[in-house]
């Protein structure tokens, strides 16, 4: 994949990475440092099932694989551990974690609470110049080549600070950081998903531009159980 020298570890370099796609995994170049590389493909394979539970990730044979110091492949690795993804085994070696059912619903639900709790603070809280960036964000996310997965992620980033409070934002940081490769990958799973997402996000912003605080929770709710709906889909096919 990438190659070692002026563009090695803590740089940034054109680079190959993985794309799940509905029917397998597709190779796309993108422009990213070492550990990111690392961590965007890996993070693909484990959420995909292409790395199964108990796999190990030998830091030694990723560095070869992607032609790399083990610095970078380490800083990966500890990021995945941080997202629940992998874990540690005997003699401190990496593996991927198994991900049960329960644990990913646990997850969800607590993270559609607090979801919602922003969403109807935002409603309150938030500007018309708030509004009208959001707004934006959706308008963007409607092109037909547009990065849905990070313009998602921006969408719920200004909802969080737009609730106006730092401690919320903090606990949704980490929540977010562990279950985002599970809801990128929903948008490659599910073609129909992707629309699907976009008049959910329509409906929550009508809620919040209404200043109706219950109803901007409330969508938010849906939002999350219809993204994890098809995240349990996807495991229950992978297994």
């Amino acid at each position: 994949m990438g190659s070692p020298g002026a563009d090695g570890i803590g740089g940034g370099c054109l680079v190959t990475c993985i794309q799940v796609k509905a029917s397998g995994i597709q190779l796309m170049e993108m422009s990213m440092s070492s550990a990111d590389q690392i961590h965007a493909t890996l993070s693909a394979q484990i959420v995909a099932g292409h790395l199964r539970p108990g796999d190990a990730l030998a830091e030694t044979a990723l560095a070869a694989q992607f032609g790399l110091s083990r610095t970078p492949v380490r800083e990966a690795l500890q990021r995945l551990a941080a997202e629940g993804l992998v874990e540690r085994g005997p003699r401190r070696a990496f593996a991927v974690r198994r991900m049960s059912t329960e644990a990913l619903r646990h997850l969800f639900e607590a993270l559609a609470e607090l979801e919602a709790l922003c969403a109807g603070m935002a409603a309150l809280r938030m500007t018309p110049a708030d509004h009208a960036m959001l707004a934006g964000v959706l308008d963007r996310a409607d092109a037909p080549e547009a990065d849905y997965a990070g313009l998602n992620m921006r969408f719920h980033q200004i909802l969080r600070q737009g609730a106006g409070n730092a401690v919320l934002a903090e606990v949704l940081e980490d929540l977010n950081r562990r279950s985002l490769p599970w809801r990128n990958a929903q948008f490659e799973a599910r073609a129909e998903r992707v629309d699907a997402s976009r008049a959910e996000h329509r409906a929550i912003l009508a809620a919040i531009t209404a200043r109706d605080a219950e109803r901007a929770a409330a969508a938010m709710r849906a939002h999350m159980g219809a993204a994890l709906g098809v995240i349990l889909e996807m495991l229950a096919a992978r297994d």
